[in-house]
């Protein structure tokens, strides 16, 4: 690496281990105080799942088709970023006259 890509830490990269544990754990127990640091028991989590599970399955077309779109996009983006590739990125939308 030369000296032009090399970045001085700052912040929390520049601080020793010891002292980025203590700050991370005050973090943790503060979340925990809060209640933002909910765990799921086992019986939650299926719960949940389960939950979810229902809901898609309401409205099985309705989720298909939302595949199906982003499916579509994914594929179009693909394309397009190929041909750009291919014909050495030019403009997508050249200005018509």
């Amino acid at each position: 690496m030369t000296d032009q890509n090399h970045r001085s830490n700052r912040g929390f990269a520049s601080m020793d281990q010891d002292k980025q544990r203590a700050i991370a754990a005050k973090g943790g127990r503060a979340a925990h105080a809060s209640g933002n640091a909910h765990e799921f028991s086992p019986d939650e989590a299926r719960a949940a799942g389960r939950k979810g599970g229902e809901a898609i399955s309401r409205d099985r077309q309705h989720m298909a088709a939302i595949g199906r779109e982003g499916g579509h996009a994914r594929h179009a983006n693909a394309r397009q970023q190929q041909q750009q590739i291919e014909h050495g990125a030019e403009d997508p939308h050249p200005q018509q006259r």
